[in-house]
């Protein structure tokens, strides 16, 4: 396989920022604070890609009821209505979500020297879930010339103020491996629009919640 110009690595990653979370909105910072090396979240005793190069966890307190943020996170097909990152979702199979539930799901990608394809594709498949405790799905996000595969887990923890909402997501390819620091870098940002974008979402449907 050619080795990849780390000039066009860093443009590529840069114009696609789902290369950025599978994908998140490449932004400002959010309201989320990284966790100490070394932890790793699991779900049912599974955790993220031991040996990926590209990797970041982060978490957040959102003051909305657990029963809200489960569901804003579970429900893929409105993905679209609160984050803003994704284009499209659907699922690909029926009934309540659960382990073996798939979903494949959209985002834009500006012109850039990697690939000339319009968007990315992600097919994402829930590998264990616990209700209202913690998801792990995994999935390869693919364009023309580009293919990331990432593991992702999410938990949730309620506590003083609301509910502890953590992430972690490692990803692993020649495209985000031919740079690891910009990879990880935008895999930060999106990880962290995604949890901005839930907690605004979750805030706010609790507070229009009436008493």
């Amino acid at each position: 396989m050619p080795v990849i110009r780390s000039t066009s690595t860093r443009a590529a990653l840069l114009a696609a920022p789902l290369v950025a979370a599978l994908l998140g909105t490449a932004a400002a910072p959010a309201a989320a604070t990284p966790s100490p090396p070394g932890e790793s979240l699991t779900c049912r005793g599974e955790g993220v890609d031991p040996d990926a190069l590209v990797r970041h966890r982060t978490e957040t307190v959102i003051q909305a009821p657990l029963r809200t943020i489960w569901k804003l996170q579970t429900d893929v097909e409105r993905w679209p209505s609160w984050k803003a990152a994704v284009t499209t979702a659907d699922r690909l199979d029926h009934g309540p979500f659960r382990p073996g539930s798939a979903f494949r799901w959209t985002m834009p990608v500006p012109p850039n020297p990697v690939t000339s394809a319009p968007s990315l594709d992600i097919t994402s498949t829930v590998e264990q879930l616990k209700r209202n405790s913690c998801i792990r799905w995994t999935g390869p996000a693919t364009g023309e010339g580009l293919r990331i595969d990432g593991v992702h887990v999410w938990t949730f923890t309620k506590v003083k103020g609301g509910v502890r909402v953590s992430t972690e997501e490692t990803h692993t390819g020649p495209q985000v491996e031919a740079n690891v620091g910009i990879a990880t870098e935008i895999l930060r940002q999106g990880l962290e629009a995604w949890l901005r974008d839930l907690k605004t979402a979750a805030e706010a449907r609790a507070h229009d919640r009436p008493c």
